[in-house]
């Protein structure tokens, strides 16, 4: 069943983007540090022609970074994306994407008017075809190359500054690893030296929302790859788990009955070569990962170094988590403590909300505890079991702001760790994403969890509320016409009430009794005789 999926899609495959626009790296494109590609519906750069955007300068933010980064000029990502582009399509309305030929997150049709809410499901609640489907899509983005989307296998000096441009091609699934590890590689210094404290992606407050965008952007993918519009990442609910319940053959792939550091071969995952894990080797040459294969996937869950994290997170620890009040506190790097981002990403104690160096938990026990690719965090994307835990993390970040409620300006706007206050731009997206954008519910997004929707939420976003919103479009005339007809039903009671108080008189004029009552007879004749 799974093979006959996999050639179907494989027959009916349509090409996907990514992340460096391969429109935007000629020499050219580099020298003159601009990305604007033309949309094929009109032949319009940006879609211009058609409305959807125009090319337009990057305005980055001027606010202060935190003091973790002692460095300025020496990392392509500072100020990102300015190394490289000072000129991008910016997109109108609910356009999207590198040349605005996308729907922003939660649209669709062809002129991206229509709402639309997609529901992420619990991977062990999937039908057999539905989980068989799921695999299916992974092994296709892993050995279908992107049409649209390359990689820099160099710095933006080593390409002489544009004049020597270094690209390569890569695949659907080895691209979004690629973006994992580039946004969190450490900084080349020259010769030897690295500066190892910085990550634009995690241990500060951009945590969240970059990996929200990541994993909506993968999904968007494989929904073009695939041509699947409904297609939805599952996710692990790992409260209280007892072990790797989707570590089985069937389902991420169980473990090899020789070698427990490789998967078993009956699973479609351990034929898989990993890509950009071989951080020190990439900091010795003072190079960028070129996404060459680097050999098997690894993972031996639960065989880790169980000192620094004991446990998988309980459901005590996410209620625990939940409850902290303060999205970021402090230094807002993992030494923040009462910080539920710090808390959740697993730098503090969810028993304490203390930032605690010695131990791992949350979102960092469930990668310390597959002991293999996923315990290394610039590559640890190679493992597909990433999707499905980081899904799970996103629906607990979801809870918090349902939660609490917090307005945009809760996020840092200043002083966060570099590339992480609220204007920034996340590195490496193309198009541009600010960090604050994502500060906002997954249903503004255009998705939810299936453990959090709320009753008959479907059947008011499907039925009820796209007839709100047309209402919403007309209330001024229909408010006119209800004040209108207010006043005619007010003018016609009027006349009514006139014309049945005339014939009211007129009947009671008529119809005068013709005999008189007993005690009228007997006063008549009591005068008489008097």
């Amino acid at each position: 069943m799974f093979l006959a999926t996999l050639c179907c899609l494989l027959w009916t495959v349509h090409f996907c983007s990514g992340q460096f626009p391969r429109a935007c790296t000629s020499s050219r494109n580099i020298l003159e540090k601009e990305c604007c590609p033309v949309w094929s519906g009109d032949g319009s750069p940006c879609g211009q022609f058609s409305g959807r955007g125009f090319c337009q300068d990057i305005f980055l933010s001027e606010a202060p970074q935190g003091p973790q980064f002692p460095f300025t000029g020496v990392d392509d990502r500072e100020s990102w994306p300015s190394v490289f582009y000072n000129r991008t399509c910016q997109c109108i309305g609910n356009f999207m994407g590198f040349n605005c030929a996308q729907c922003r997150f939660g649209f669709r049709g062809p002129s991206c008017m229509e709402r639309r809410l997609l529901v992420r499901r619990n991977i062990l609640a999937l039908s057999v075809a539905e989980k068989n489907r799921f695999l299916a899509y992974l092994t296709l983005a892993k050995y279908t190359t992107s049409t649209d989307y390359v990689i820099p296998i160099g710095t933006h000096g080593q390409m002489a500054n544009g004049s020597d441009p270094m690209f390569r091609d890569i695949s659907v699934y080895d691209l979004f690893v690629w973006m994992h590890y580039y946004v969190a590689r450490d900084t080349l210094l020259g010769g030897t030296q690295v500066w190892r404290e910085i990550d634009f992606a995690h241990e500060a407050p951009g945590f969240l929302p970059w990996h929200r965008l990541f994993l909506l952007l993968w999904e968007q993918e494989i929904q073009k790859l695939t041509g699947d519009q409904n297609f939805t990442i599952p996710y692990w609910d790992w409260r209280d788990a007892q072990g790797c319940d989707i570590c089985r053959d069937e389902y991420m792939g169980g473990r090899h009955p020789v070698n427990p550091n490789l998967l078993s071969p009956a699973s479609i995952f351990s034929s898989w070569q990993v890509v950009c894990s071989q951080l020190e080797e990439y900091n010795s040459r003072q190079a960028l990962c070129d996404a060459s294969p680097e050999g098997p996937l690894q993972r031996n869950p639960g065989n880790h170094d169980q000192t620094r994290t004991p446990r998988l997170p309980s459901s005590a620890d996410v209620e625990f988590c939940l409850n902290l009040t303060q999205y970021e506190s402090g230094p807002m790097d993992k030494s923040a403590n009462f910080s539920f981002r710090n808390t959740l990403e697993g730098f503090a104690s969810p028993v304490t909300g203390i930032a605690d160096a010695s131990q791992s938990s949350m979102h960092n026990a469930l990668h310390i505890y597959m002991n293999g690719t996923m315990s290394q965090v610039p590559g640890s994307a190679n493992d597909p079991i990433f999707l499905l835990h980081h899904a799970f993390v996103d629906s607990i970040f979801e809870q918090w702001l349902r939660r609490h409620r917090p307005p945009q300006e809760v996020y840092p706007a200043a002083n966060a760790p570099i590339g992480h206050n609220r204007e920034s731009y996340m590195v490496p997206f193309i198009p541009l994403y600010r960090n604050g954008d994502f500060f906002i519910s997954s249903r503004d997004l255009g998705y939810d969890y299936s453990y959090l929707q709320e009753p008959d939420a479907d059947f008011f976003q499907d039925y009820i509320k796209p007839y709100l919103e047309q209402a919403g479009m007309i209330w001024p005339w229909l408010l006119g016409a209800a004040f209108l007809g207010a006043i005619l039903t007010a003018v016609l009671r009027r006349l009514a009430s006139l014309c049945c108080h005339h014939k009211k008189k007129q009947v009671a004029e008529e119809r005068q009794p013709l005999l008189m009552e007993k005690e009228d007879y007997h006063n008549i004749l009591y005068q008489s005789q008097l």
